[in-house]
């Protein structure tokens, strides 16, 4: 028996024989309209039990940085008084997860286990390690997207416009108000340990030269309020989101990323909102179906970040230029330092390192020139995924592998005029760019790293 819509799906079946309930935060890092943690307060209720939050840090990542667990860390911190003030204690594990999440399990003698949903191998691997270290029931909720990715779609989508009418036959029923989380009845005896945050922030074996970022706040509370100007911020919208200049974007993505607020809050909100139609039509596109769509690709392509994950179309075409002869080849330190012949692509980059998000329009610029400045497709992508996910807030995530793919590998789109290096996958170019916004002003506003 599945819980109301499908959210929940219990990985592990079983009678509950604890004493305490443990949710296991991975994903979705908030106390509110966090569909898991509701999950997990009705099993605990149910079952007159305490209610536990846990997350776990595994910082095995080589190129972990200051920029991306400043954020992460300060988010927690808000998660945790948060629940403290809901009679729930939040404890942080460090350490490798298939060890420490069992030994919280059988120290709390923990009845039923319930985690939150991602589609990557990461994660999906952490949670087969500690299923096979457990014995107790385990059930995940899909509390990222608004429709759980498994009944939105059993296969992998071929595109938008396969899985937009899926998407907007189900809408309807999915996107409503969210329930509040309660105070739980049922308080645990034992209080959780003060976390040391900057103590254990400071232990972390970080990349310090990637510095926080300071345009943008972290935690849910800042979150709301973002979301709150959003309703006067992306009026015009449609026509102007593709001009990086105006920075006409939600900026929401590093609040989804590191789950410190629901997409469905945000798709509720502008979709009640005064915004004209066809701005919010345009923005619920992109955050609904489009982002849907990655975490599908992700979720039934286990090549997601390889080359062999490219339809074959763009496989057989990419083969066939491999061979092609390059005006430009950059090593991935050049690249990385911003040191092309290309003043936008540099710009762009300089963005990406010094404000740690690049405006949405430049990342498919910056990725498809990644392509044709390589030795080869599969190092173009490694490339573009490494320095994505080391100097993004929003990196290692399902929309920035599937951003990638579509750059450089034609995922989700479709086969166009044929040229060199690119064979027929989509081509982009410095005057296409031009034509489209003020390339000098984004140069200018760009130019230096410090």
């Amino acid at each position: 028996m599945t819980s109301t819509l499908g959210r929940m799906r219990h990985l592990r079946e079983g009678s509950f024989n604890g004493k305490s309930v443990l949710y296991w935060m991975v994903r979705d890092k908030r106390a509110n309209d966090n569909w898991a943690l509701i999950e997990a307060q009705k099993i605990a209720i149910d079952n007159n039990v305490p209610l536990e939050v846990c997350f776990n840090i595994n910082n095995n990542y080589s190129e972990s940085n200051l920029r991306q667990y400043d954020f992460l860390f300060k988010g927690l911190q808000e998660v945790e008084k948060t629940l403290d003030d809901l009679d729930i204690n939040f404890h942080l594990l460090l350490g490798p997860t298939y060890i420490k999440l069992p030994e919280f399990i059988e120290k709390n003698k923990v009845g039923h286990l319930i985690t939150d949903f991602s589609p990557l191998k990461v994660y999906k691997n952490r949670l087969k390690k500690v299923f096979e270290n457990t014995q107790i029931p385990i059930s995940q909720v899909d509390a990222h997207n608004i429709i759980p990715a498994w009944i939105t779609s059993d296969k992998k989508e071929f595109a938008a416009y396969t899985i937009r009418p899926k998407i907007k036959k189900l809408l309807p029923e999915y996107l409503t108000e969210i329930p509040k989380i309660k105070k739980h009845p049922i308080k645990n005896k034992n209080s959780s340990k003060d976390i040391l945050w900057g103590k254990i922030l400071k232990s972390l074996d970080l990349d310090e030269s990637v510095k926080p970022i300071d345009w943008i706040k972290p935690g849910e509370i800042n979150a709301k309020t973002h979301l709150s100007k959003l309703k006067s911020h992306l009026i015009d919208y449609n026509l102007q989101r593709n001009d990086p200049n105006l920075k006409k974007l939600s900026n929401m993505s590093p609040y989804f990323h590191f789950g410190q607020i629901a997409p469905q809050r945000v798709a509720f909100e502008i979709k009640n909102s005064t915004l004209p139609f066809e701005d919010k039509e345009a923005f619920l596109e992109e955050m609904i179906v489009r982002r849907e769509l990655a975490d599908n690709f992700c979720l039934y392509e286990k090549n997601y970040d390889f080359f062999d994950g490219f339809h074959f179309w763009a496989q057989k075409t990419l083969n066939e230029h491999r061979n092609d002869e390059r005006d430009f080849i950059y090593s991935p330190g050049k690249f990385e330092s911003a040191e092309t012949h290309d003043e936008l692509w540099n710009a762009a980059q300089n963005e990406m390192i010094i404000r740690g998000k690049m405006h949405g329009f430049m990342r498919m610029y910056w990725a498809k020139k990644i392509l044709e400045w390589s030795p080869s497709p599969e190092i173009a992508q490694q490339t573009a995924i490494e320095l994505n996910d080391k100097y993004q807030i929003d990196g290692r995530d399902p929309n920035g592998y599937t951003g990638i793919a579509w750059s450089i590998g034609g995922v989700h789109d479709r086969a166009w005029f044929e040229r060199p290096v690119y064979g027929k996958v989509r081509y982009m170019n410095f005057n296409g760019c031009k034509r489209k916004f003020n390339v000098k002003s984004y140069i200018e506003k760009n130019q230096n790293k410090s």
